[in-house]
């Protein structure tokens, strides 16, 4: 298992590059079942969540290729069980039911389990199925859905802590090849759904609204191959962004995408830090007086749930008092802890958590226990005094593309050991 071995202070100067958006490609890769011809998807992040995700669509039943950065799925036959074994290793292969009931009328795919930020139920992707006219049963840990009688349906997909990104993608895949008219009310409006819309569409499909809360799916009988390149990853700009801004760095990011970026642009810019667009590019400047910002979780356009780890990091060394309320999974601060081993000081009050400001955070082994905490560890382990060892760190190849090697490139003085 390894870990990051990080020796703070250094400042990041210089440009990276903004891989493949990790949430766009699992659905689009997802996507190809629902065709027997060739598609080609450019862009694709070389992570341990994509890798596993084509070796998914392989054991369906797909021809798959994953290389520098493109995958080539034909998936002339493909089976409609996804057992367990593979489900369990990543949540996101939940999404495999919407083309398997679209291509198959039929899927059998057990419920994934919960992770370390709190359950994250399908109850609203069963809800979008049912409104189709699947029969949709759980039985011994599976999700078995007959599509037989399925139909073009409206359905409200809102959930207790906003709209379903995943359940959306779910129900617009199966919709695309089903007949009839699909309304999706409060559906969610996500860039990556976005780009999964506009693969499909590239795939024959008739989608409109998509961005929206109210998307419309006119079924077809069939759609064909097609190729595309997904968008980049915004939360690994923001993350690139906020790592700029903690280090006092001065940081070019290349092909990022400010339109995504908003809310979070919009907390740094509050907080005193620089960021520019120039041209294609984003220039981020950590120079200078930082200010206390408080964030409140949201769906989007609001300030993302998977940066309110990152964005607390740079409050724990910004100068006064700073309130970050996660309205999205309200029990994602397992972070918070280990961010008091460095000496940090943040008091946790049901689903906020107030941040005091310290003049310096100091180095010390710490532990990993989630995909962004793990960015948020790391960040702070480039402006503490000293060393810092980040354990468990299998969490962030998941999520992030050679992150290690990215900063090393930027001037950070970090290590990657077994």
């Amino acid at each position: 298992m390894d870990k990051f071995v990080i020796n703070g202070g250094a400042p990041l100067k210089g440009e990276v590059a903004i891989s493949g958006s990790k949430n766009s490609s699992l659905p689009i890769l997802a996507a190809t079942l629902l065709t027997p011809e060739r598609c080609v998807i450019r862009g694709v992040p070389d992570l341990s969540d994509t890798r596993f995700m084509v070796e998914i669509i392989k054991h369906i039943g797909a021809e798959a290729e994953f290389k520098d950065g493109v995958v080539t799925v034909e998936a002339r036959k493909i089976r409609t069980i996804a057992p367990y074994d593979l489900v369990r290793k990543m949540r996101a292969s939940v999404c495999l039911l919407g083309p398997l009931l679209g291509r198959r009328r039929k899927a059998k795919v057990s419920v994934p389990g919960g992770c370390i930020i709190g359950p994250r139920p399908i109850d609203i992707h069963l809800k979008g199925f049912r409104a189709l006219g699947a029969d949709v049963r759980i039985e011994k840990g599976y999700v078995i859905a007959d599509g037989k009688n399925m139909a073009g349906g409206t359905m409200f997909l809102g959930g207790r802590f906003g709209s379903t990104v995943l359940g959306t993608a779910n129900v617009m895949m199966a919709a695309a090849v089903t007949k009839g008219t699909t309304v999706i009310e409060s559906a969610a409006c996500e860039p990556e759904v976005v780009d999964l819309a506009q693969f499909l569409v590239k795939m024959g499909a008739q989608i409109h609204g998509a961005g929206s809360p109210t998307v419309t799916i006119h079924g077809v009988e069939h759609l064909h191959g097609a190729e595309h390149t997904v968008i980049p990853d915004r939360i690994e700009a923001g993350t690139f962004m906020t790592a700029a801004a903690v280090t006092g760095g001065h940081v070019t990011l290349k092909g990022a995408r400010p339109d995504h970026l908003g809310a979070v642009i919009d907390k740094l810019l509050e907080a005193g830090v620089k960021v520019e667009r120039a041209g294609p590019d984003m220039v981020v400047r950590g120079e200078g007086r930082r200010e206390p910002a408080d964030v409140i979780t949201m769906p989007y356009p609001g300030f993302p749930t998977d940066m309110q780890a990152q964005f607390m990091t740079l409050m724990t060394i910004t100068p006064g008092i700073s309130v970050i309320t996660e309205k999205i999974y309200p029990e994602r601060f397992m972070h918070v802890a280990e961010l008091g081993r460095l000496g940090a000081n943040i008091a946790l009050e049901g689903s906020s958590a107030i941040v005091k400001g310290m003049p310096k955070l100091s180095g010390a082994p710490i532990m990993a226990s989630d995909l962004r905490a793990s960015a948020a560890l790391v960040l702070a382990g480039l402006v503490a005094h000293g060393q810092t060892t980040v354990n468990r760190v299998y969490h962030i190849d998941r999520g992030y593309e050679r992150i290690d090697e990215k900063l090393r490139a930027l001037g950070a003085r970090i290590e990657r050991q077994k």
